[in-house]
């Protein structure tokens, strides 16, 4: 179950479709550094929160507090079950999350960010997170006990909402496709030079094979 208002949207993890999955990356020519973001860490086995960031940007009129409340009560409804990574929009924001080694990274933004890089960011997270802390997420019991973890978030937040890290990630796409295209060519090319072997002997061969019937029913 999720939290009313939210339309849920699996993704599976290499980025591929299925029932259910969201894949697409939405291209965005807005300027994220006064978007409204809020990224919280929590223990899937009780939702109990571990770390959280906020980002506000008060000329969005948006009530952070709301979705706040949405997040925690989503962190609450998780458990063993639950799809490694989703998609929750909710009107022009979208949550994401990511399930790793029982703690959920949730990351709220709004629609236009591309998901691709979103669960990149989470995946960054858990990747810091659980070198750090990994050891005593099963053991401690007050909220936000993490909390100095708000430092890594903030900076790796960063890195990822800004307009050059979007391009960069946006131009090695575009590298791989040019990669793709590359190798195709040589496959094609490397067929048609195959073609053209065969057609060459093929054509060698018929001249020898009339050549000798002509020489034995004519001069023997």
């Amino acid at each position: 179950m999720v939290p009313l208002g939210l339309v849920r949207r699996g993704f599976t993890p290499d980025g591929g479709p299925r029932q259910r999955i969201c894949s697409s990356t939405q291209a965005s020519a807005v300027q994220m550094r006064g978007m409204t973001t809020l990224t919280m860490i929590a223990r899937v086995a009780d939702g109990l929160p571990l770390a959280a960031s906020i980002q506000e940007d008060e000329q969005s009129g948006r009530d952070l507090q709301h979705y706040q409340s949405q997040a925690k009560q989503l962190c609450r409804k998780l458990n063993a079950q639950s799809p490694d990574r989703c998609t929750l929009e909710a009107g022009d924001m979208n949550f994401h999350y990511l399930i790793a080694e029982g703690v959920c990274y949730l990351f709220l933004c709004e629609a236009s960010f591309p998901k691709k890089m979103a669960f990149a960011y989470l995946e960054e997270l858990h990747t810091e997170f659980y070198d750090q802390y990994g050891k005593r997420v099963t053991t401690v019991t007050r909220p936000y006990s993490f909390i100095e973890f708000d430092t890594y978030i903030q900076k790796t937040k960063r890195s990822y909402v800004d307009g050059r890290a979007r391009r960069n990630f946006s131009s090695i796409n575009t590298e791989l496709q040019d990669v793709q295209r590359i190798m195709k060519y040589r496959s094609d090319a490397k067929y048609l030079n195959t073609r053209s072997t065969y057609a060459k002997v093929a054509a060698v061969t018929v001249c020898v094979i009339t050549l000798i019937i002509y020489v034995r029913f004519w001069w023997l």
